[in-house]
């Protein structure tokens, strides 16, 4: 499980026109699912994004979590994170998993994201064309890959 992290001053998901969530300053987390990734994937990612110290404590320093800061999060799913472009010049997305393991798996997140956080997570609809807008604070943008644990 893939997720790219940006630390952002506001966010919105528009679907068609229509505003879907919208959210202020916290975190807009990008997730993209692969078949190999488990429960424990889940867990993991969600406990470390939630705990992140990437928000400025009194003396300006990145040393506070979203909890901490009482932020929201925006979750969006994001198959594109499995993007190979090892051959050619249009990306590959082999490994990115279809939806019948993909829904499960981000629904599954989200509800994981908001137990770790305490609240509710907004989301964007899984498989739609959304317009995801935001203001990325820093900037600041992390990628965390679950099979990596880095």
């Amino acid at each position: 499980m893939r997720t790219l992290i940006q630390r952002v001053q506001h966010a919105s998901v528009t679907i068609d026109g229509q505003l879907k969530s919208k959210i202020g300053k916290g975190l807009l987390v990008l997730v993209g699912v692969e078949d190999r990734d488990t429960r424990e994937d889940i867990e993991w990612l969600c406990k470390k994004v939630a705990n992140l110290r990437i928000f400025d404590d009194e003396n300006g320093v990145m040393n506070r979590s979203v909890i901490e800061t009482e932020g929201e999060i925006m979750v969006v799913s994001q198959f594109t994170l499995h993007a190979s472009t090892k051959k050619g010049n249009r990306p590959s997305y082999i490994h990115a998993s279809k939806p019948d393991i993909a829904i499960p798996m981000y629904e599954a997140f989200c509800a994981e994201m908001g137990l770790q956080i305490g609240k509710e997570v907004h989301t964007g609809t899984f498989g739609t064309d959304m317009k995801v807008e935001l203001l990325n604070d820093g900037p600041v943008t992390i990628w965390i890959d679950s099979q990596n644990k880095e």
